[in-house]
């Protein structure tokens, strides 16, 4: 099996209105979120490839026009923007564009990852 993977970066905000009081995530606050795409196939395509890496750049758009800088609860339009529900809303974005897709990983810290991989 061949794997890839891509790395895309966005900023925004997000408050987890529903946590107990105290709790820091129910105050309003933003991350640099990292986005890692992971693709697989066991046969390379007649270029060499899994996917051309040029051909994520629907994703870097969507990243870019639909997140980056925006208030996540306004985008989704509920208050549990979670880095889980982000790498599951993402996976399903990008595996309506490769079929190859077959995990995306969120990240809102450097030490902190949610996955999806169904």
């Amino acid at each position: 099996m061949y794997k890839i993977t891509k790395e895309f970066h966005f900023s925004a905000s997000h408050q987890l209105c529903e946590m107990p009081e105290g709790h820091p995530c129910a105050r309003l606050h933003g991350h640099n979120y990292i986005v890692v795409i992971e693709l697989a196939s066991k046969n390379l395509d007649e270029h060499g490839f899994v996917v051309d890496f040029t051909e994520l750049k629907p994703l870097k758009r969507f990243i870019d026009d639909e997140l980056d800088h925006r208030h996540l609860n306004e985008v989704f339009g509920h208050d549990q923007v979670t880095s889980e529900f982000l790498a599951k809303t993402v996976y399903e974005f990008c595996k309506g564009h490769w079929v190859e897709t077959c995990a995306v990983r969120v990240s809102e810290t450097p030490k902190t990852w949610a996955e999806y991989r169904p």
